[in-house]
Protein backbone atom coordinates (compact mmCIF):
# COMPACT_ATOMS: atom_id res chain seq x y z
CA UNK A 1 0.00 0.00 0.00
CA UNK A 2 1.47 3.42 -1.07
CA UNK A 3 -1.20 5.51 0.13
CA UNK A 4 -5.07 5.77 1.19
CA UNK A 5 -6.55 8.42 0.49
CA UNK A 6 -10.17 9.99 1.70
CA UNK A 7 -11.21 12.67 -1.22
CA UNK A 8 -14.73 12.85 -0.17
CA UNK A 9 -17.26 11.82 2.47
CA UNK A 10 -18.48 8.30 0.18
CA UNK A 11 -15.15 7.39 -1.46
CA UNK A 12 -11.85 6.00 -0.58
CA UNK A 13 -8.68 5.74 -2.97
CA UNK A 14 -6.72 3.07 -2.56
CA UNK A 15 -3.00 3.82 -4.22
CA UNK A 16 -0.84 0.61 -4.50
CA UNK A 17 2.75 0.42 -5.10
CA UNK A 18 2.58 -2.45 -7.54
CA UNK A 19 0.20 -3.95 -9.48
CA UNK A 20 -1.89 -6.57 -7.90
CA UNK A 21 -5.04 -7.82 -10.24
CA UNK A 22 -6.98 -9.53 -6.64
CA UNK A 23 -6.67 -6.66 -3.92
CA UNK A 24 -10.45 -6.13 -4.80
CA UNK A 25 -10.95 -9.82 -4.36
CA UNK A 26 -8.98 -9.78 -1.31
CA UNK A 27 -10.75 -6.58 0.40
CA UNK A 28 -13.89 -7.83 -0.22
CA UNK A 29 -15.16 -11.13 -0.62
CA UNK A 30 -12.34 -13.25 0.18
CA UNK A 31 -12.23 -11.97 3.74
CA UNK A 32 -13.53 -9.06 5.92
CA UNK A 33 -11.37 -6.62 5.17
CA UNK A 34 -14.03 -4.21 3.62
CA UNK A 35 -16.76 -4.14 6.49
CA UNK A 36 -18.42 -0.66 6.54
CA UNK A 37 -18.92 0.33 10.13
CA UNK A 38 -20.35 3.74 11.27
CA UNK A 39 -17.02 5.44 12.80
CA UNK A 40 -19.00 7.71 15.46
CA UNK A 41 -20.63 4.64 17.07
CA UNK A 42 -17.74 2.94 17.30
CA UNK A 43 -15.53 4.98 18.69
CA UNK A 44 -18.07 5.93 21.31
CA UNK A 45 -18.94 2.52 22.41
CA UNK A 46 -15.87 0.62 21.77
CA UNK A 47 -14.66 -2.84 19.63
CA UNK A 48 -15.83 -4.64 22.54
CA UNK A 49 -19.44 -2.19 23.02
CA UNK A 50 -19.76 -2.98 18.93
CA UNK A 51 -19.82 -6.73 19.15
CA UNK A 52 -22.33 -6.78 22.04
CA UNK A 53 -24.76 -4.53 19.47
CA UNK A 54 -23.67 -3.91 16.31
CA UNK A 55 -25.08 -1.38 13.58
CA UNK A 56 -24.56 -2.42 10.24
CA UNK A 57 -26.16 -1.61 6.87
CA UNK A 58 -28.58 -4.48 6.12
CA UNK A 59 -32.35 -5.38 5.55
CA UNK A 60 -32.45 -6.06 9.72
CA UNK A 61 -31.98 -4.27 12.95
CA UNK A 62 -30.21 -6.28 15.68
CA UNK A 63 -32.00 -6.81 18.79
CA UNK A 64 -30.64 -9.21 21.55
CA UNK A 65 -27.84 -12.10 21.30
CA UNK A 66 -27.38 -14.62 23.77
CA UNK A 67 -24.35 -17.15 22.78
CA UNK A 68 -25.00 -20.27 22.01
CA UNK A 69 -28.74 -20.06 22.33
CA UNK A 70 -30.41 -17.24 19.82
CA UNK A 71 -29.98 -13.95 17.55
CA UNK A 72 -32.88 -11.76 17.76
CA UNK A 73 -33.37 -9.58 14.39
CA UNK A 74 -36.24 -6.94 13.65
CA UNK A 75 -36.84 -5.61 9.97
CA UNK A 76 -35.63 -1.86 8.95
CA UNK A 77 -38.35 -0.67 7.33
CA UNK A 78 -35.86 2.36 6.02
CA UNK A 79 -33.68 -0.85 3.92
CA UNK A 80 -32.93 1.11 0.82
CA UNK A 81 -33.50 -2.17 -1.59
CA UNK A 82 -36.94 -3.04 0.14
CA UNK A 83 -38.53 -3.06 3.20
CA UNK A 84 -38.85 -6.82 4.62
CA UNK A 85 -41.45 -8.89 4.74
CA UNK A 86 -40.54 -10.80 7.56
CA UNK A 87 -40.97 -8.16 10.65
CA UNK A 88 -38.92 -10.40 13.77
CA UNK A 89 -36.25 -13.12 12.66
CA UNK A 90 -34.52 -15.19 15.06
CA UNK A 91 -32.25 -17.85 14.93
CA UNK A 92 -31.46 -20.12 17.18
CA UNK A 93 -28.27 -22.30 17.47
CA UNK A 94 -29.40 -25.99 17.58
CA UNK A 95 -26.28 -28.07 17.18
CA UNK A 96 -27.87 -31.53 16.91
CA UNK A 97 -29.45 -32.17 13.00
CA UNK A 98 -31.92 -34.79 14.88
CA UNK A 99 -33.17 -32.35 17.52
CA UNK A 100 -33.66 -29.38 14.42
CA UNK A 101 -35.71 -31.67 12.54
CA UNK A 102 -37.96 -32.61 15.41
CA UNK A 103 -38.24 -28.81 15.80
CA UNK A 104 -39.16 -28.23 12.32
CA UNK A 105 -41.51 -30.96 12.40
CA UNK A 106 -43.17 -29.18 15.72
CA UNK A 107 -43.38 -26.33 13.77
CA UNK A 108 -41.08 -24.66 16.21
CA UNK A 109 -38.71 -23.29 13.42
CA UNK A 110 -39.73 -22.92 10.17
CA UNK A 111 -36.09 -23.46 8.53
CA UNK A 112 -33.58 -25.75 9.71
CA UNK A 113 -30.29 -25.67 8.32
CA UNK A 114 -27.71 -28.54 7.25
CA UNK A 115 -29.83 -31.86 7.62
CA UNK A 116 -27.97 -34.76 5.94
CA UNK A 117 -28.61 -38.65 5.46
CA UNK A 118 -31.55 -40.54 6.36
CA UNK A 119 -32.72 -37.07 8.13
CA UNK A 120 -32.84 -35.44 5.29
CA UNK A 121 -34.65 -37.96 3.43
CA UNK A 122 -37.45 -38.08 6.51
CA UNK A 123 -37.70 -34.42 5.21
CA UNK A 124 -38.58 -35.57 1.30
CA UNK A 125 -40.93 -38.09 2.88
CA UNK A 126 -42.60 -35.95 5.32
CA UNK A 127 -45.89 -34.09 4.46
CA UNK A 128 -45.52 -30.13 4.30
CA UNK A 129 -41.68 -30.16 4.71
CA UNK A 130 -39.39 -29.56 1.75
CA UNK A 131 -35.77 -29.71 1.09
CA UNK A 132 -33.73 -27.94 -0.13
CA UNK A 133 -30.13 -28.57 -1.64
CA UNK A 134 -27.54 -25.97 -2.44
CA UNK A 135 -24.01 -26.55 -3.88
CA UNK A 136 -21.25 -24.31 -2.07
CA UNK A 137 -17.94 -22.70 -3.08
CA UNK A 138 -17.14 -24.84 0.21
CA UNK A 139 -14.23 -27.55 -1.38
CA UNK A 140 -13.85 -30.79 1.31
CA UNK A 141 -10.95 -32.34 1.11
CA UNK A 142 -8.39 -34.63 2.99
CA UNK A 143 -5.18 -32.97 3.61
CA UNK A 144 -1.95 -35.24 4.30
CA UNK A 145 0.58 -32.44 6.54
CA UNK A 146 3.21 -35.01 6.74
CA UNK A 147 3.65 -35.24 3.43
CA UNK A 148 7.13 -33.26 4.07
CA UNK A 149 8.30 -35.72 6.88
CA UNK A 150 10.68 -38.14 4.81
CA UNK A 151 9.93 -40.55 7.68
CA UNK A 152 6.51 -40.63 6.92
CA UNK A 153 4.59 -43.25 4.50
CA UNK A 154 2.25 -39.52 3.42
CA UNK A 155 5.60 -38.24 2.04
CA UNK A 156 5.53 -41.20 -0.82
CA UNK A 157 3.57 -39.79 -3.50
CA UNK A 158 1.95 -43.38 -4.36
CA UNK A 159 0.82 -43.64 -0.85
CA UNK A 160 -1.17 -40.27 -1.63
CA UNK A 161 -2.17 -41.30 -4.74
CA UNK A 162 -3.48 -44.79 -3.31
CA UNK A 163 -5.66 -42.48 -0.84
CA UNK A 164 -7.05 -40.57 -3.71
CA UNK A 165 -8.48 -44.13 -5.49
CA UNK A 166 -9.47 -45.49 -2.36
CA UNK A 167 -12.22 -43.00 -1.46
CA UNK A 168 -15.87 -44.19 -3.64
CA UNK A 169 -16.65 -40.05 -3.31
CA UNK A 170 -20.54 -41.14 -5.16
CA UNK A 171 -21.81 -43.75 -2.57
CA UNK A 172 -20.85 -41.12 0.22
CA UNK A 173 -22.10 -38.85 -1.84
CA UNK A 174 -25.59 -40.49 -1.83
CA UNK A 175 -25.65 -41.77 2.00
CA UNK A 176 -24.55 -38.63 3.29
CA UNK A 177 -26.23 -35.62 0.99
CA UNK A 178 -28.37 -37.26 -0.91
CA UNK A 179 -26.25 -37.01 -4.02
CA UNK A 180 -26.34 -33.65 -3.58
CA UNK A 181 -22.47 -32.70 -3.39
CA UNK A 182 -20.64 -31.40 -6.66
CA UNK A 183 -17.31 -34.18 -7.38
CA UNK A 184 -14.94 -31.92 -9.14
CA UNK A 185 -11.66 -33.57 -7.66
CA UNK A 186 -10.09 -30.36 -6.87
CA UNK A 187 -9.59 -27.62 -3.93
CA UNK A 188 -10.97 -25.05 -6.04
CA UNK A 189 -14.73 -24.65 -6.45
CA UNK A 190 -15.78 -24.73 -9.90
CA UNK A 191 -17.20 -21.78 -9.88
CA UNK A 192 -14.13 -20.04 -9.08
CA UNK A 193 -11.98 -17.29 -11.69
CA UNK A 194 -9.48 -19.13 -13.40
CA UNK A 195 -10.51 -22.81 -12.35
CA UNK A 196 -8.99 -25.88 -13.69
CA UNK A 197 -10.93 -29.05 -13.99
CA UNK A 198 -8.70 -32.23 -13.16
CA UNK A 199 -9.05 -35.22 -14.47
CA UNK A 200 -12.43 -36.92 -12.82
CA UNK A 201 -11.86 -38.69 -9.71
CA UNK A 202 -11.56 -42.45 -9.58
CA UNK A 203 -12.27 -45.43 -7.31
CA UNK A 204 -10.48 -48.27 -7.63
CA UNK A 205 -9.32 -50.10 -4.56
CA UNK A 206 -7.06 -52.62 -6.64
CA UNK A 207 -5.02 -50.10 -7.74
CA UNK A 208 -4.81 -48.41 -4.65
CA UNK A 209 -3.43 -51.25 -2.81
CA UNK A 210 -1.00 -52.28 -5.73
CA UNK A 211 0.62 -48.79 -5.01
CA UNK A 212 0.76 -49.40 -1.41
CA UNK A 213 2.83 -52.88 -2.37
CA UNK A 214 4.79 -50.59 -4.73
CA UNK A 215 5.77 -48.01 -1.81
CA UNK A 216 6.84 -50.95 0.76
CA UNK A 217 3.22 -51.09 2.41
CA UNK A 218 1.16 -54.39 1.33
CA UNK A 219 -0.35 -54.55 4.40
CA UNK A 220 -1.12 -50.87 5.32
CA UNK A 221 0.34 -48.76 7.81
CA UNK A 222 -0.99 -47.20 11.05
CA UNK A 223 -1.57 -43.89 10.25
CA UNK A 224 -2.58 -42.28 13.77
CA UNK A 225 -5.48 -40.04 13.96
CA UNK A 226 -8.04 -38.34 11.88
CA UNK A 227 -8.30 -34.76 12.77
CA UNK A 228 -12.02 -33.33 12.07
CA UNK A 229 -14.62 -30.85 12.81
CA UNK A 230 -17.18 -32.55 14.97
CA UNK A 231 -19.97 -31.33 12.54
CA UNK A 232 -18.60 -33.46 9.83
CA UNK A 233 -17.37 -36.90 11.31
CA UNK A 234 -20.22 -38.77 9.03
CA UNK A 235 -17.58 -37.68 6.77
CA UNK A 236 -14.37 -38.77 8.38
CA UNK A 237 -16.04 -42.27 9.17
CA UNK A 238 -16.83 -43.27 6.11
CA UNK A 239 -13.13 -42.25 4.84
CA UNK A 240 -11.84 -44.14 7.46
CA UNK A 241 -13.87 -47.18 6.57
CA UNK A 242 -12.18 -46.91 2.92
CA UNK A 243 -9.04 -46.49 4.18
CA UNK A 244 -9.25 -49.33 6.43
CA UNK A 245 -10.17 -51.95 3.67
CA UNK A 246 -6.46 -50.96 2.12
CA UNK A 247 -4.96 -51.47 5.43
CA UNK A 248 -4.72 -47.90 6.32
CA UNK A 249 -5.47 -47.92 10.03
CA UNK A 250 -6.28 -44.22 12.16
CA UNK A 251 -8.50 -43.51 14.65
CA UNK A 252 -11.28 -40.55 14.32
CA UNK A 253 -10.70 -37.66 16.11
CA UNK A 254 -13.62 -35.07 16.54
CA UNK A 255 -12.95 -31.50 17.69
CA UNK A 256 -15.57 -28.64 17.55
CA UNK A 257 -15.61 -26.44 14.88
CA UNK A 258 -14.16 -23.73 16.70
CA UNK A 259 -11.28 -25.58 18.34
CA UNK A 260 -10.44 -27.25 15.07
CA UNK A 261 -10.34 -24.49 13.39
CA UNK A 262 -7.53 -22.78 15.62
CA UNK A 263 -5.43 -25.77 15.94
CA UNK A 264 -5.52 -26.39 12.41
CA UNK A 265 -4.31 -22.53 11.84
CA UNK A 266 -1.80 -23.25 14.60
CA UNK A 267 -0.41 -26.08 12.80
CA UNK A 268 -1.08 -28.35 15.10
CA UNK A 269 -2.84 -31.32 13.45
CA UNK A 270 1.20 -32.32 12.28
CA UNK A 271 0.49 -35.67 13.26
CA UNK A 272 -2.21 -37.86 11.28
CA UNK A 273 -4.10 -36.65 8.66
CA UNK A 274 -7.31 -34.46 8.82
CA UNK A 275 -10.32 -33.10 6.51
CA UNK A 276 -9.90 -29.68 5.53
CA UNK A 277 -12.80 -27.35 4.01
CA UNK A 278 -13.24 -23.92 2.82
CA UNK A 279 -16.38 -22.03 2.34
CA UNK A 280 -14.62 -19.02 1.73
CA UNK A 281 -15.35 -16.77 -1.15
CA UNK A 282 -12.75 -15.47 -3.74
CA UNK A 283 -10.71 -16.92 -6.56
CA UNK A 284 -8.74 -19.83 -7.49
CA UNK A 285 -5.62 -17.67 -6.50
CA UNK A 286 -6.90 -16.44 -2.89
CA UNK A 287 -8.22 -20.24 -2.14
CA UNK A 288 -4.09 -20.89 -3.36
CA UNK A 289 -3.08 -18.67 -0.75
CA UNK A 290 -4.73 -19.68 2.08
CA UNK A 291 -3.71 -23.36 1.48
CA UNK A 292 -0.97 -24.28 -0.80
CA UNK A 293 1.53 -21.79 -0.94
CA UNK A 294 4.48 -21.17 1.80
CA UNK A 295 3.31 -18.84 4.52
CA UNK A 296 -0.75 -19.40 4.22
CA UNK A 297 -2.75 -19.56 7.43
CA UNK A 298 -3.18 -23.40 6.83
CA UNK A 299 -0.58 -24.23 5.11
CA UNK A 300 1.75 -27.16 6.56
CA UNK A 301 4.14 -27.68 4.04
CA UNK A 302 4.82 -26.39 0.64
CA UNK A 303 6.71 -27.22 -2.95
CA UNK A 304 8.99 -24.53 -4.56
CA UNK A 305 7.97 -24.45 -7.62
CA UNK A 306 4.06 -23.96 -6.70
CA UNK A 307 5.59 -21.36 -4.80
CA UNK A 308 7.94 -19.67 -7.33
CA UNK A 309 4.51 -19.00 -9.20
CA UNK A 310 2.25 -17.95 -7.08
CA UNK A 311 4.22 -14.16 -6.81
CA UNK A 312 4.07 -14.39 -10.62
CA UNK A 313 0.73 -14.47 -11.39
CA UNK A 314 0.10 -12.44 -8.38
CA UNK A 315 1.30 -9.11 -10.87
CA UNK A 316 0.50 -10.51 -14.01
CA UNK A 317 -1.78 -8.42 -15.71
CA UNK A 318 -2.41 -10.00 -18.77
CA UNK A 319 -5.68 -12.03 -18.01
CA UNK A 320 -4.38 -15.33 -20.40
CA UNK A 321 -0.82 -15.42 -19.05
CA UNK A 322 -2.29 -15.19 -15.36
CA UNK A 323 -4.96 -18.35 -16.21
CA UNK A 324 -1.86 -19.97 -17.58
CA UNK A 325 0.04 -19.70 -14.47
CA UNK A 326 -2.84 -20.60 -11.75
CA UNK A 327 -3.71 -23.50 -14.23
CA UNK A 328 -0.07 -25.00 -13.63
CA UNK A 329 -0.37 -24.07 -10.19
CA UNK A 330 -3.58 -26.21 -9.87
CA UNK A 331 -1.94 -29.08 -12.31
CA UNK A 332 0.68 -29.31 -10.08
CA UNK A 333 -1.01 -29.64 -7.02
CA UNK A 334 -3.15 -32.51 -8.46
CA UNK A 335 -0.19 -34.07 -9.82
CA UNK A 336 1.52 -34.25 -6.12
CA UNK A 337 -1.94 -35.21 -4.95
CA UNK A 338 -1.80 -32.69 -1.85
CA UNK A 339 -4.57 -33.95 -1.03
CA UNK A 340 -7.75 -36.31 -1.53
CA UNK A 341 -10.32 -33.97 -2.55
CA UNK A 342 -14.04 -34.96 -1.85
CA UNK A 343 -16.22 -32.96 -3.17
CA UNK A 344 -18.10 -29.69 -3.21
CA UNK A 345 -20.59 -29.58 -0.38
CA UNK A 346 -24.09 -29.89 -0.78
CA UNK A 347 -25.94 -28.09 1.97
CA UNK A 348 -29.49 -29.56 2.75
CA UNK A 349 -32.13 -27.37 4.40
CA UNK A 350 -35.64 -28.58 5.98
CA UNK A 351 -38.43 -25.32 5.21
CA UNK A 352 -41.51 -25.62 6.60
CA UNK A 353 -45.29 -25.10 5.57
CA UNK A 354 -45.46 -21.75 6.77
CA UNK A 355 -42.74 -20.44 4.35
CA UNK A 356 -43.47 -18.63 1.29
CA UNK A 357 -40.30 -18.00 0.13
CA UNK A 358 -37.29 -19.04 1.97
CA UNK A 359 -34.75 -17.16 0.26
CA UNK A 360 -32.55 -19.93 0.16
CA UNK A 361 -29.96 -20.47 -3.11
CA UNK A 362 -30.54 -16.90 -4.80
CA UNK A 363 -26.95 -16.03 -3.92
CA UNK A 364 -24.77 -18.22 -5.58
CA UNK A 365 -22.46 -20.54 -3.45
CA UNK A 366 -23.99 -18.96 -0.46
CA UNK A 367 -26.09 -22.09 1.75
CA UNK A 368 -27.95 -19.68 4.30
CA UNK A 369 -31.25 -17.51 3.56
CA UNK A 370 -30.11 -14.44 1.73
CA UNK A 371 -31.19 -11.95 0.62
CA UNK A 372 -32.88 -11.56 4.01
CA UNK A 373 -35.42 -9.08 2.97
CA UNK A 374 -36.77 -11.30 -0.01
CA UNK A 375 -37.52 -14.15 2.73
CA UNK A 376 -42.06 -14.64 3.35
CA UNK A 377 -44.44 -16.03 5.46
CA UNK A 378 -47.35 -17.24 3.57
CA UNK A 379 -50.75 -14.96 3.90
CA UNK A 380 -48.47 -11.92 5.53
Amino acid sequence: MAAIETPDSRHVRFKLKEPWPDFLTFYSSASGAGWIVPKKYVEKVGEEGFRRAPIGAGPYKFVSFTPGIELVLEAFEGYWRKVPAVKRVVMKSIPDEATRLAALKRGEIDIAYSIRGELAQEIKETPGLSLTSTVLQATNWIYFPEQWDPKSPWHDLRVRQAANLLLDRQAMNEALFLGGCNINNSIIPHSFEHYWQPPAAVYDMAKAKKLLAEAGYPNGFDAGPFWVDSSYSNMGEAAIDYFQQAGIRMKLQPVERAGFLAAFGAKKYNKGILRAASGAFGNTATRLASFVVKGGPYVYGSYPDIDELYPLQAKELDPKKRAAILEQMQRLVHEKALGAPVWELAFLNGVGPRVGEASIGKIPGFPYTAPFEDMTIKGS
